[in-house]
């Protein structure tokens, strides 16, 4: 992975993360937070995505999409979690 690959998926995790905590009403974690969340988000929705057979594309706003679905479902378990 190269070094321009490891910016666009920090940039791409950090828009995705702070968009997800903008979705569930502030529950975002900071600017490294964000992106840990995005990042891992991007995963998630990634298989869950892949799971249902849907395609969002390969663009930069299709793989912020995909992130942010996954980073929301990544908020709402820690969410349940936190309440257990």
């Amino acid at each position: 992975m190269g070094i321009e690959s490891i910016i666009v998926l920090l940039i791409v995790g950090a828009i995705a993360g702070w968009l997800a905590g903008q979705i569930m009403r502030g529950r975002g974690f900071g600017l490294i937070g964000n992106i840990v969340v995005g990042i891992v988000g991007a995963f998630i929705g990634t298989y869950v995505l892949g799971a249902l057979g849907i395609s969002v594309g390969g663009t930069w706003v299709s793989a912020i999409i995909g992130a942010v679905i996954g980073a929301v479902i990544l908020l709402f378990i820690i969410g349940l979690v936190k309440k257990a």
